[in-house]
C-alpha cells in the first residue's frame, strides 16, 4: 500500500526526519509513537503531500507521489488532525461533505455517503445542522472521522485523533475505532504517543526517537525484544505510572 524509501526532511538546519524507509501493507493498522518532536506528524504529513521530502520518495498503491499528482491520490487517502480541525463556520453536514461537494459529487451520492457515514459512527442525524462549538469534543471526532471516511479512501491518516478527549471518552472512542477499523478493512497509518493505545490498534508499533525509527514491531517485540536501551526505558516510563497508582490502591 505505501512505501517510503530514504524519505527524509529538515527544517533550518534541524533535521526533522532522518533518511527513513517504511512500508505499510494493505489493510494493516501502522501506529507511530515516540517522543514530542520525534518526527511522527511529520511523516504523515510528508505521506499526505502536505510537505516535500528534502530527499527520497513515497509511493502509494505503487504510484511514486509528485507535485503533478498528488492533489488526486490525495483524494484516496482520509486525514485526521489533532483536534479534528473542524471549520468553525460550517455546520456538521458541510464539514463532512465539503470535498465531496469541492468535486462535484452526485448530491443523491452524497446523501446516501452521509446516512452510511452517520450510522458508521454512531452519530445522532439532527446534529449535522448544527456548529462545531454546538457539539461535544467525541462528537466532533466522529466528525472529523466522517470527513476522512466520505470519499471512501484506501488509507486512513490519523494525527493523535483522541489526545484531547478526557480518559473515558477516549476509551469509549477507542473501542468504536477499533471497531470501524476491523469493519471497513482500511489501511491505517495512526499518530499517538500512549504505547498502551498502540498496543490496542496496532498491528505494527513504530517507535521514533529524534527522526529516526528506532524499532519496528508488535507490542510483544518491542516489549520483550527491545533493539535497544531507549525502547525498553520508553515502555517503562509510560507504565511505572500506572503500576505506582496501582501499589497505592491496594
Amino acid at each position: 500500500m505505501l512505501i517510503l524509501s530514504k524519505v527524509s526532511k529538515t527544517y533550518a538546519n534541524h533535521q526533522v526526519l532522518a533518511s527513513t524507509d517504511l512500508r505499510v501493507l494493505a489493510h494493516e493498522t501502522v501506529v507511530l509513537i515516540g517522543p514530542s518532536g520525534c518526527g511522527k506528524s511529520t511523516m504523515l504529513r510528508l505521506i499526505n503531500g502536505l510537505i516535500q521530502p528534502d530527499s527520497g520518495s513515497i509511493s502509494f498503491e505503487g504510484t511514486l507521489l509528485t507535485t503533478d499528482n498528488i492533489l488526486q491520490i490525495r483524494q484516496r487517502m482520509g486525514y485526521v488532525i489533532q483536534e479534528g480541525g473542524l471549520f468553525p463556520h460550517l455546520t456538521v453536514r458541510d464539514n463532512v461533505i465539503v470535498m465531496a461537494r469541492y468535486l462535484r459529487r452526485d448530491a443523491v451520492w452524497i446523501d446516501s455517503r452521509l446516512d452510511d457515514l452517520v450510522q458508521l459512527v454512531k452519530l445522532p442525524h439532527e446534529l449535522m445542522s448544527r456548529y462545531p462549538a454546538e457539539i461535544s469534543g467525541g462528537q466532533r471526532q466522529r466528525v472529523s472521522l466522517m470527513r476522512a471516511l466520505m470519499l471512501d479512501p484506501d488509507l486512513l491518516l490519523l494525527d493523535e485523533p483522541l489526545g484531547a478527549l478526557d480518559p473515558m471518552i477516549r476509551y469509549e472512542l477507542q473501542l468504536e475505532l477499533k471497531n470501524i477499523f476491523d469493519q471497513l478493512g482500511k489501511t491505517v497509518v495512526m499518530v499517538t504517543h500512549d504505547i498502551a493505545e498502540a498496543a490496542f490498534f496496532g498491528h505494527t508499533i513504530v517507535l521514533m526517537q529524534e527522526g529516526r525509527i528506532v524499532q519496528t514491531g508488535s507490542f510483544n517485540d518491542l516489549a520483550k525484544t527491545p533493539s535497544e536501551p531507549f525502547v525498553e526505558k520508553f515502555i517503562s516510563a509510560q507504565r511505572q505510572p500506572m503500576a505506582q497508582l496501582a501499589k497505592g490502591l491496594q
